[in-house]
C-alpha cells in the first residue's frame, strides 16, 4: 500500500478564523495554528467559538507539536483552551511566543506548558517532520510560513501574509527561500485566500505612515488614534509621526497596553525618545502635543474608544476639539459596531477621519498577483486553498488553474476533511469530527445547539411561564394557572390576552384525565401545547411556554 500524507484541516475551511490545520504522515501527527473566531450577534452569550479538536484529544500520543505561523487571535486565541485538552510542545517565534505567553499567565497553564522560539530560517525536528521556519510580511511582527519537509515530500503552509517589499522593520517576506524549495519540489501549497477576491497587489504598510504624518502636520487638535492592538508596525509609525510633529503619546486599553509591553521588551518596537507618557499625564499638555493611541477599531463595548465615545472613560472624553484617526477597517460581522461608534463620535463635535481613501488602512494578505507569484516560486504538484469563506476558496482554485494548475489537483475542502496525498495523487477520503465549540464564560463546550437555540428563542420572542399549583392529595389545580411573562407582552396593557390564556391553561389541564393519578409530565406537555398554539394562533408569536407544576 502507498504511504500516505494526510492534511486535516480543523478549521479555517468556509469561514474567517479558527485556523487549525493538522498534518499526519508515518503515523504521527503536527499541528499548525491554534486559532478562534468572534460569535455571531445571534450567538447570545458566547465569548468566543474554538475548533472542535476530539480528533487529536483521540490521538493525543501521536501528536509531536503546535506550530504557529503568527500571533493573531485567529491562529492563537484557542490555544489555553485546547491545551488543557491536549498539552504539546508549541513552537513559534519570539514575539509570537511573547503573546502566547500572556495567554498562558491568565489560565496559569506557564509551568505545564512547553513553548520553544523559533528563528526565521531554522528548521525544527518534530518526529518524522522537519518543520522549517520561512519570515513573511503580515499585519503583526514575526510571522512566518512554514515548509514542512517529509519523505514524501514537501508542504508549504503560508500562514497569512502578504508581499512587502519596504515593510516597517525592513525585513522582507524570503521569497528566495520559498524559489529554492519550488526548484526543489514542492509536494502540495497549501495558501491563504482572505485576499484573493481583490486584484493587483496590496499597499505597503509605509503608505500609512505616509498618511500619518499628513493628518498630524499642522493639525491644533488632540489625535486619538485606534487601530489593531497586534499591528505594531502601524503604532510604530503613530510613535514616528508624533515625534516628528513634537507630540507626546499615551496608551490605553489592555490589549494595546500588554502589546507595547511585549514588543519594547523583546526589541520589536523602538519609542522614540521622550515621546510616551502615562494616560493620567498627557491631559495637562496642550491638546496640540497630545496624541492617544487606543484599542476599539471595531466598536467593541469593552474597548477604550467606545468607553472614551460614550463618556465611561475614567481618563479621556472625547468633544470638539478632537481628531479621531480610525486607522482599521471593519472586519466583516463589525460594520453596525463601528457605526455606532462613529455617529457617537459625531455627534460629540470631533473629527473623525475614516475614509479608506486615505490610506489610513492596508491589509495584512495577499492580494491575487501576490498569489500568483507565490504559487509560481513554489511550483506545487497539489494545491489546497486555505483560510477563507467558500467564494473564496473557489476563486482561489481558479487562480491556481489560469496558471496551468490541473482541477484534479486542488482539494476544496471542508473543516473536518481528510485530504490524502501520495507522491502522485490527492483525493479526500473520508473525515474527522470538526465543528464549533463555544466558549460561555468559564463553561467550554457545555452550551450547545439546543441552549443556543432556546437562547435565540428567548431573545426574539420572550417567553411565558404558567404555574400551576396541583393538590399531591387529589392531584387537583388549587387555583387558577399564574401566567408570568418576561419579553414577550405587558402585562398591563394585556389583561384580556392574560385572562384568555389563564383560561386556555385551566381547560387543558382540566382535560387530563385521571386526576389522582395524573403524570407530570403529561400535564406539562397538554398545557404547553394549549397555551403555544393559542398564542400563535392570536398574536403570531412564538416565546417560549414553560410550565411549572407545584405539588402542595
Amino acid at each position: 500500500m502507498a504511504e500516505k500524507l494526510k492534511i486535516i484541516p480543523l478549521g479555517g475551511l468556509n469561514e474567517i478564523g479558527k485556523n487549525m490545520t493538522a498534518y499526519e504522515y508515518g503515523g504521527e501527527i503536527i499541528v499548525v495554528d491554534c486559532g478562534m473566531a468572534f460569535p455571531g450577534d445571534d450567538m447570545y452569550g458566547i465569548d468566543c467559538i474554538i475548533p472542535d479538536v476530539s480528533y487529536l484529544i483521540k490521538n493525543r500520543a501521536r501528536i509531536r507539536g503546535l506550530f504557529i505561523t503568527h500571533g493573531h487571535e485567529d491562529h492563537v486565541g484557542a490555544i489555553p483552551y485546547v491545551l488543557k485538552q491536549v498539552n504539546m510542545p508549541i513552537y513559534c517565534t519570539r514575539f509570537t511566543a511573547g503573546l502566547i505567553k500572556l495567554k498562558l499567565e491568565e489560565h496559569n497553564l506557564v509551568k505545564s506548558t512547553k513553548l520553544i522560539t523559533v528563528e526565521p530560517g531554522k528548521t525544527v525536528r518534530a518526529g518524522k517532520f522537519n518543520v522549517e521556519f520561512i519570515h513573511v510580511n503580515h499585519s503583526i511582527a514575526d510571522s512566518v510560513a512554514f515548509a514542512i519537509h517529509t519523505h514524501m515530500g514537501t508542504i508549504v503552509h503560508t500562514g497569512d501574509f502578504k508581499i512587502d517589499s519596504t515593510p516597517i522593520d525592513g525585513d522582507v517576506i524570503d521569497l528566495a527561500r520559498l524559489g529554492e524549495l519550488g526548484k526543489e519540489g514542492v509536494l502540495a501549497l497549501c495558501a491563504d485566500s482572505t485576499n484573493v477576491e481583490r486584484p493587483g497587489f496590496t499597499p505597503s504598510e509605509k503608505v500609512v505612515g505616509a498618511t500619518f504624518k499628513r493628518q498630524f502636520q499642522n493639525c491644533e487638535d488632540r489625535i486619538i488614534v485606534t487601530t489593531f492592538a497586534s499591528n505594531v508596525h502601524r503604532v510604530q509609525q503613530v510613535l514616528d509621526a508624533a515625534a516628528a510633529c513634537g507630540r507626546k503619546v499615551a496608551v490605553t486599553g489592555r490589549s494595546m497596553e500588554n502589546m507595547m509591553k511585549v514588543s519594547t521588551e523583546l526589541g520589536y518596537m523602538k519609542v522614540p525618545k521622550n515621546t510616551l507618557v502615562d494616560i493620567t499625564k498627557i491631559k495637562n499638555l496642550p491638546k496640540n502635543k497630545q496624541v492617544i493611541v487606543t484599542t476599539g477599531s471595531q466598536g467593541e463595548e469593552m474597548s477604550a474608544l467606545y468607553r472614551m465615545a460614550f463618556s465611561t472613560h475614567k481618563q479621556v472624553e472625547i468633544g470638539a476639539g478632537d481628531k479621531v484617526i480610525l486607522s482599521a477597517s471593519a472586519v466583516p460581522g463589525n460594520e453596525v459596531t463601528v457605526s455606532r461608534v462613529i455617529n457617537e463620535l459625531f455627534r460629540k463635535g470631533a473629527t473623525v477621519v475614516y475614509d479608506r481613501a486615505d490610506m489610513l488602512h492596508v491589509s495584512g494578505h495577499a492580494c491575487q498577483e501576490e498569489l500568483k507569484i507565490i504559487h509560481a516560486l513554489t511550483k506545487p504538484r497539489f494545491f489546497i486553498p486555505l483560510h477563507g469563506e467558500q467564494r473564496m476558496l473557489q476563486i482561489h482554485s481558479k487562480l491556481a488553474q489560469e496558471m496551468g494548475m490541473d482541477r484534479n489537483h486542488i482539494a476544496i475542502a471542508d473543516n473536518g476533511s481528510v485530504i490524502e496525498l501520495t507522491a502522485k495523487t490527492l483525493k479526500i477520503g473520508g473525515t474527522v469530527p470538526a465543528g464549533e465549540v463555544y466558549v460561555d464564560g468559564a463553561g467550554v463546550g457545555d452550551v450547545g445547539a439546543v441552549v443556543m437555540r432556546d437562547r435565540k428563542r428567548l431573545a426574539e420572542d420572550g417567553m411565558v411561564v404558567v404555574v400551576m399549583p396541583v393538590s399531591s392529595h387529589d392531584g387537583s389545580l388549587l387555583s387558577p394557572p399564574e401566567i408570568i411573562t418576561r419579553g414577550f407582552i405587558y402585562v398591563k396593557e394585556s389583561g384580556d390576552l392574560m385572562k384568555e390564556l389563564q383560561n386556555v391553561a385551566l381547560e387543558a389541564a382540566d382535560s387530563v384525565s385521571h386526576k389522582r393519578s395524573r403524570d407530570d409530565g403529561e400535564l406539562k406537555g397538554t398545557v404547553k401545547s394549549a397555551v403555544s398554539s393559542y398564542l400563535f394562533k392570536n398574536t403570531r408569536r412564538n416565546p417560549m411556554v414553560i410550565p411549572v407544576v407545584t405539588r402542595l
